[in-house]
């Protein structure tokens, strides 16, 4: 069974994308297959683990343009693999404001890739927003 943890607080700078890159690095040394989720529109989770410019990102996965699995990215690390964030992100709450269980969005893409880790670890942004929320309820 899959354990997935968010990793969130209202407040910036308390070390929630430090804690999320490092707790997902120390379970995937530990040889537990692991998927960093970057749920924050400033990438931090994301630029942390050297990627740039993703094509594919949480935010189609949101929108329901992309599948889970087609934007995973491989990192550097063996069994660390990471759903990469960016700027576009911004936009993803106004656009499923208006979307049926939208609250839900996250917990119904992650079933999909469920099967293929042992935790899925949530960088969540500073504030409680849509984006949180889904991060919240995605969790164990």
């Amino acid at each position: 069974m899959t354990n997935i943890i968010a990793i969130a607080n209202q407040k910036g700078g308390v070390g929630k994308t430090s804690t999320a890159i490092n707790l997902s690095a120390s379970i995937a040394a530990a040889e537990y297959t692991t998927l960093l989720i970057d749920i924050d529109p400033q990438a931090n989770s994301t630029h942390g683990l050297g990627l740039y410019d993703n094509d594919k990102t949480v935010y189609e996965v949101l929108i329901g343009n992309e599948r889970l699995e087609d934007c995973i990215v491989n990192t550097y690390m063996p069994n660390l693999d990471i759903l990469p964030s960016d700027i576009d992100l911004v936009g993803a709450e106004v656009e499923i404001v208006s979307f049926e269980n939208r609250e839900k969005l996250l917990r119904e893409a992650i079933k999909e890739a469920e099967i293929n880790y042992d935790y899925i670890i949530i960088d969540c942004p500073p504030s409680l927003s849509l984006l949180t929320l889904n991060a919240l309820t995605a969790a164990d």
